[in-house]
C-alpha cells in the first residue's frame, strides 16, 4: 500500500520545478514507487564544480529537492508544507559526465517530522552520495 496522500504523477512533481532551482538544475522526478521517489540530474555545467567534478552543493540540491517533494506527497497540502531543517550527505564518489539519479525512502514519518534516506548513484549504480534529510510540518498560514 502507498504511503502517497492522493494522487502522485511524476508529471505533477515534475511540475513544481518549473521556474525554482530543481528546474535550472534539470533534475526530473522518474518513478514513483509504493515508499519511495526517484529523481535525475545531470552533470553539465549547471551541476559541476570548477575542476569538471558534480559539485557536492548540486548533490545536496537534488536531495533536498526530492526529500522536500517526499513530504510534500504526505501530508494535507493545500493545509501545510514539509520545509527542510537539516540535512546531511557523505560524497563517495566523483562525477563527471552522464546523469545521476536520487532515491528517496522513509526512515521516519511522524506528524510533524519526516526523516528521508536519500541514494545516488551514477550511470552505472555505483553510490556517489548518501544523504539524510529531515523536514518538518508546518502550517502553511504560520508561513504566509
Amino acid at each position: 500500500m502507498a504511503i502517497w496522500n492522493g494522487i502522485i504523477t511524476t508529471e505533477l512533481l515534475n511540475d513544481l520545478n518549473k521556474n525554482s532551482l530543481g528546474g535550472f538544475f534539470e533534475i526530473k522526478f522518474t518513478e514513483i514507487g509504493e515508499d519511495y521517489l526517484k529523481a535525475t540530474m545531470p552533470v553539465n555545467n549547471k551541476t559541476k564544480q570548477p575542476f569538471g567534478l558534480l559539485h557536492g552543493g548540486a548533490s545536496v540540491a537534488l536531495a533536498e529537492t526530492i526529500g522536500s517533494v517526499a513530504s510534500m506527497c504526505l501530508i494535507n497540502r493545500d493545509l501545510f508544507m514539509g520545509v527542510g531543517i537539516e540535512i546531511n550527505a557523505s560524497h563517495i564518489k566523483a562525477v563527471t559526465t552522464g546523469t545521476v539519479s536520487a532515491t528517496c525512502s522513509p526512515l521516519k514519518i511522524g506528524g510533524k517530522t519526516h526523516v528521508w534516506d536519500i541514494k545516488i548513484v551514477n550511470d552505472q549504480g555505483e553510490l556517489c552520495c548518501v544523504s539524510r534529510f529531515v523536514a518538518m510540518v508546518i502550517a502553511k498560514q504560520k508561513l504566509l
